[in-house]
């Protein structure tokens, strides 16, 4: 009964959403390159490669769970080194992190749309023997299909943001249900599984196993990755550069203030925004002009061999640049926090030693922000004055700044293992 008004309310909401973003793909392109194999319309070519068994199939929706769901692939890959690894993403930026990041899978394909034929056409083809969403990512049509073939399923890297937890728990009736068809699930944190166990899932399936991010993070922060950054944005080394990373709209007026109150003390200070959506590029830039600063430049143009010729501000209107930009920071504020959307992700600036700024709104980061903070390497601002005085204080004693820095480094380091630890979880799962 459930399920059938879930697929009745499924139906209804895509009524009204098709017409959306059959706008959206005609007059931006956005979604030109999903919307077909997201209803199943995948090229044969693909199905082909799929070669090797076990058949693992990895589900990370967007660019965060890529990041968390590579050094899982990288563990299995050593694991199972003939394995059919399939990795899907719901985005187009997370499935062009995921080509570029997980070489390890086999095959990279878009997850379908919860529609039952769809699901079933693609469920078949792919044919997986083992399913892995990573993070809460909880479809009932697709989990019902897994269900009913006999492909078990393993959630990795689980987790629950505050504001989840309240959309599940006026709905937990539903919920109940599904997630308890999930033969077992690995959970972040303490507080994830207790969000879990809260919303009727049976604690013998929960298994906390920490977060696979610092794994990711930790492995990727070496001294190439900058020295090609600096490099490509003719940064020199050891340059004043202020980082605003993820930011979201009503954070770049902020930013910008913050740094036009660098300049006054530190003059050749540079700046580097990167907005949580690359569309946001050219009203980033906008506003930069609005403000006074007419010696912008984007990364796209630095891309496309423009140099920066002396520009003191990049605004980054690609995907996949914010972990490397995070080496070049002398100082960092990490967005999405100055205004209420929950934070981003603050392990990345950290994983490179240095100290994180961010507004109140961390919801979304709690455990990262109490651990960062207990260390010394992560602060929080409530507006831009006291982002601007913690910055400029923050500087006046360089020995630390970069001791604090390193204590931040060091907490994601001693924090690693956990893809390990989910890889030997999906093992477990495999055997007969």
């Amino acid at each position: 009964m459930a399920i059938s008004f879930y697929n009745v309310l499924l139906f209804i909401t895509a009524f009204f959403l098709i017409p959306f973003f059959a706008v959206k793909i005609v007059f931006t392109g956005k979604y030109r390159k999903s919307i077909g194999p997201k209803f199943g319309l995948i090229p044969e070519r693909v199905f082909e490669e799929m070669t090797g068994s076990p058949r693992i199939w990895v589900h990370a929706v967007s660019v965060g769970e890529v990041t968390a769901a590579a050094p899982i692939v990288s563990s299995l890959r050593e694991m199972y080194p003939g394995a059919c690894i399939v990795l899907s993403t719901s985005t187009e930026t997370g499935q062009e992190m995921a080509r570029r990041l997980v070489t390890d899978a086999t095959s990279h394909i878009y997850y379908p749309l919860d529609i039952p034929i769809v699901v079933r056409r693609v469920m078949d083809r792919v044919n997986p023997d083992i399913f892995v969403p990573v993070e809460t990512e909880i479809w009932p049509n697709f989990i019902r299909a897994c269900v009913k073939r006999g492909t078990r399923i393993v959630m990795v890297n689980g987790r629950i943001s505050p504001r989840s937890f309240r959309r599940y728990r006026k709905t937990k009736f539903f919920w109940k249900r599904i997630m308890n068809m999930l033969d077992m699930i690995g959970a972040i944190s303490e507080i994830d599984s207790s969000r879990l166990e809260t919303l009727g899932v049976e604690p013998s399936r929960i298994h906390v196993r920490g977060n696979a991010k610092y794994d990711s993070l930790a492995a990727g922060a070496d001294d190439a990755l900058r020295n090609e950054m600096e490099a490509r944005l003719d940064i020199p080394h050891g340059a004043k550069v202020f980082v605003a990373g993820s930011t979201h709209e009503g954070e770049d007026d902020v930013v910008l203030k913050t740094y036009r109150g660098l300049l006054e003390k530190y003059p050749d200070m540079l700046m580097i925004i990167v907005p949580r959506h690359p569309e946001r590029g050219n009203s980033v830039l906008s506003l930069a002009n609005d403000a006074g600063f007419y010696d912008c430049i984007t990364m796209a143009e630095i891309n496309s061999g423009k140099k920066r010729a002396g520009r003191r501000i990049i605004v980054v209107d690609v995907i996949g640049e914010l972990f490397k930009v995070y080496s070049l920071a002398t100082m960092v504020f990490c967005g999405g926090s100055l205004v209420p959307r929950g934070g981003q992700n603050i392990l990345e600036p950290a994983a490179w030693g240095k100290i994180v700024l961010y507004g109140p709104s961390m919801e979304d980061f709690m455990d990262e922000r109490e651990r960062l903070e207990m260390a010394g390497g992560g602060i929080t601002v409530r507006n831009g004055r006291e982002l601007l005085a913690e910055t400029l204080k923050l500087m006046e004693d360089p020995e630390a700044l970069h001791r604090k820095g390193e204590a931040g480094r060091e907490i994601v380091a001693s924090n690693m293992g956990a893809a390990r630890r989910y890889a030997e979880m999906i093992a477990k799962n495999l055997e007969p």
